[in-house]
């Protein structure tokens, strides 16, 4: 995300991925024990052994070839590969380290798949519960041509532990437990299993920062469960009534939730809705498409979005389960609960991005743009027009997990399209209007003074040309944030794919 304060600032890499549980069900199991009478080319008495890093090797294999978009064009994840059993015995065996292996077989253009060594985490984080002590922050350095590095605050989680301490969005913070932030020490201090620390705060003055002698003490929560609707509220404006949501997750539960504020601005007739997504890095499809109805209503049951895998894939879904299972619809009603969706048929919306907004975000504007008007205000998005999928390593059609270790991958399945046929947006989505969040004035989420609502309010009342931001600095200042990663999925949740597990695509 670009952030521009004096000489410095800061941006977050995100990714998107389609959580689903595929089965990578093994083909017989091969090892490189061989019996006292084979010779090098029997292959036939190859004793079966599969322990450690070589049997996380052959599930990595397999799920690649079975799943991966781009296996036809990796020539170590053909399916040849795999007749000479001796012969991949040996392969998968040089390549044993799970971290490795993966990353020696993806493609070049694969930006987004990774392999995960705790699926426990993983699964968790699909429904916004992960360790956390509330305060989502980003980093950027100090100075030009050094290595300290700055903290500031984006937003305070409800319900965690930091909602109500001595801090909130636009803050900053230069050290942890008295040590100062450096490029060497972030991601220690910050990012360690260390579940409590201390932040040393700063203010800013006269365009440098000074501590300010104030410490806050927070502790993370390890399984804490966020809430992604961070603020919902009516604004009344010249124009009518606008509704103002921002949504930082598209989690397949939480339909309900956004259905009953949606039947709040049905009620109350707002002409407009602006939607911020600053912070969202994607999630599921499922609750993608019913919030694209709730926005809507007037569409039903035409496509929203079409999804291409790879040749093998493409071939199996439509044969098995016919071509309607590579489409997205516009829905009526929440799928979890049958409850009717509440649809306020708008034709325009304002959506608010950054460049961390990913994935089911930049499906839903995609999506969306061939039916209604699309008004994209802020930065140019990620760019993850492919999703993944959750492959784990079952041992049998039971959905047994492997119980000798808990690897698994997230590897890019499918490009999606909208109802056109629109998908090449991997350089991101660019904004109508271009605006960057001034990091020395960032605001309150929801005040119609912040920089970016109050850019959509003025296009909405066409009360005159509101004064944007300009951009200070290159990206050569910027600071990844390592967690913002491990969050970006869409997850495909779709009842008949459950039926894919087990089954023989090839």
């Amino acid at each position: 995300m670009k952030h521009y304060i004096s000489k410095y600032t800061t941006c977050f890499l995100v990714l998107l991925f389609i959580g689903i549980g595929f089965l990578s069900c093994k083909k017989d199991p091969v090892g490189l024990e061989e019996s006292p009478s084979s010779s090098n080319n029997d292959t036939d008495d190859i004793a079966i052994s599969l322990d450690g890093d070589l049997q996380i090797s052959d599930f990595v294999w397999e799920g690649l070839n079975n799943y991966y978009y781009w296996q036809e064009e990796v020539t170590n994840l053909a399916d040849e590969k795999a007749e000479d059993i001796k012969a991949y015995a040996q392969f998968i065996n040089k390549n044993a380290e799970p971290e490795i292996f993966f990353n020696e077989l993806k493609h070049p253009d694969d930006r987004f798949s990774w392999i995960q060594d705790d699926y426990r985490e993983l699964e968790n984080t699909l429904q916004g519960i992960y360790s956390s002590n509330g305060v989502e922050f980003g980093l950027l350095y100090a100075c030009e041509n050094c290595n300290q590095l700055i903290g500031f605050v984006k937003y305070i989680l409800k319900g965690s532990d930091a909602d109500g301490k001595n801090i909130k969005r636009g803050d900053f913070f230069t050290g942890v437990n008295g040590t100062a932030l450096t490029v060497s020490n972030y991601i220690e201090l910050l990012f360690s299993k260390n579940p409590t620390y201390s932040l040393n705060m700063a203010t800013a003055a006269s365009g440098s920062l000074a501590n300010n002698g104030i410490i806050v003490e927070l502790t993370k929560e390890e399984n804490f469960e966020t809430n992604p609707i961070q603020e919902h509220k009516l604004i009344d404006t010249a124009a009518g009534k606008v509704g103002y949501i921002m949504y930082n997750q598209f989690v397949a539960d939480r339909s309900s939730n956004l259905n009953e504020i949606f039947g709040d601005f049905k009620s109350q007739g707002i002409s407009d809705l602006v939607l911020d997504l600053r912070y969202n890095g994607g999630g599921s499809v499922r609750n993608c498409v019913e919030l694209a109805s709730m926005i809507t209503g007037q569409f039903r049951n035409q496509i929203f979005a079409k999804e291409e895998w790879n040749s093998k894939l493409n071939k199996f879904l439509k044969e098995q389960h016919g071509t309607e299972s590579q489409i997205d619809r516009f829905v009526s009603t929440i799928s979890s609960d049958g409850e009717t969706i509440n649809s306020i048929k708008l034709n325009r919306l304002y959506v608010l991005t950054s460049s961390e907004s990913a994935s089911a975000s930049e499906l839903l504007i995609n999506g969306l743009s061939p039916f209604i008007e699309v008004i994209q205000i802020g930065e140019n998005t990620v760019g993850k027009n492919v999703g993944s999928i959750t492959v784990y390593d079952y041992i049998d059609n039971e959905q047994t997990k492997n119980p000798d270790h808990t690897y698994a991958m997230q590897p890019i399945v499918l490009k999606i399209a909208n109802s056109d046929g629109f998908a090449d947006y991997a350089d991101g989505l660019d904004p109508d209007v271009d605006v960057e969040e001034d990091i020395r004035n960032l605001g309150s989420i929801g005040d119609i003074n912040e920089t970016f609502l109050a850019v959509a309010l003025n296009l909405i009342t066409e009360t005159g040309k509101f004064t944007i931001p300009e951009a200070k600095l290159s990206r050569k200042f910027l600071v990844q944030d390592p967690l913002l990663i491990s969050r970006q999925r869409m997850v495909l949740d779709k009842d008949f794919i459950k039926t894919l597990q087990g089954q023989d695509i090839r």
